[in-house]
């Protein structure tokens, strides 16, 4: 299915992303694996199915010359690259009264402006291989807003706007520019933020894995521009 594709997984230490890691590997694809956490991304690596994965530390996406420098390091070590899923993100929540600027501020660099930096990195790389997929975690929180999380809903809706934007910007390009909408994602990190809360029906991250690796492969050849519900 991705045979001879080469694939940067962003937050690749994190929940889905480890997850998406270990679904592409056995699938024949190249995997490059980016996070700034260096001994758990060692692990994620150790562990994967096949040879030839990359696992790249200390590239820092809220920064744009860290996904310029990693791009350049793909190209540089792969000789190409098809597709990135960059599932780096973070959540809070907070009133109005007690959420300052800095949260704000937190949210959109790492739910916004990682994937903005490593989007515009990559696409001319991309578009050198001839075409290719770009997916985003976005959320089902992007929709519509909710008590005490603005700054998430509203960068998660940001994501959103950037992907219908860029597929449709990229479209002449043949690169494919999709979005997850996951609902609640059964992570140890959500499960300390809401205790208590009703987890039967979350999300497992490998249900999130697998409709993007469905939205990165051949088999999505026809499809950009979605905003896939998760859950």
């Amino acid at each position: 299915m991705f045979a001879n594709k080469v694939i940067l997984v962003t937050g690749a230490a994190g929940n889905v992303g480890t997850a998406l890691a270990k679904l592409l590997a056995p699938r024949a694809a190249r995997v490059v694996l980016a996070d700034t956490d260096r001994g758990r991304l060692a692990a994620v690596a150790g562990a994967l199915e096949g040879s030839g994965h990359l696992a790249l530390p200390d590239y820092d996406l809220t920064r744009s010359a860290a996904a310029e420098a990693l791009v350049g390091k793909i190209q540089s070590d792969c000789g190409r690259l098809d597709g990135v899923a960059t599932t780096v993100g973070g959540f809070s929540m907070a009133t109005l009264a007690d959420a300052g600027a800095e949260q704000w501020e937190a949210m959109f660099r790492l739910n916004v402006m990682t994937t903005w930096n490593i989007y515009r990195a990559a696409v001319p790389a991309i578009r050198q291989a001839g075409g290719g997929a770009l997916v985003a975690i976005a959320s089902a929180a992007g929709l519509r807003g909710s008590a005490q999380m603005a700054a998430y809903s509203a960068t998660k809706s940001a994501v959103m706007r950037l992907t219908e934007s860029l597929a449709d910007e990229l479209r002449g390009d043949r690169i494919r520019v999709n979005a997850v909408l996951p609902t609640t994602i059964d992570t140890p990190q959500n499960r300390a933020a809401m205790p208590g809360a009703d987890t039967s029906l979350w999300v497992q991250p490998s249900e999130v894995a697998e409709a993007m690796a469905f939205l990165l492969s051949g088999a999505a050849s026809g499809i950009t521009g979605v905003l896939l519900p998760v859950g």
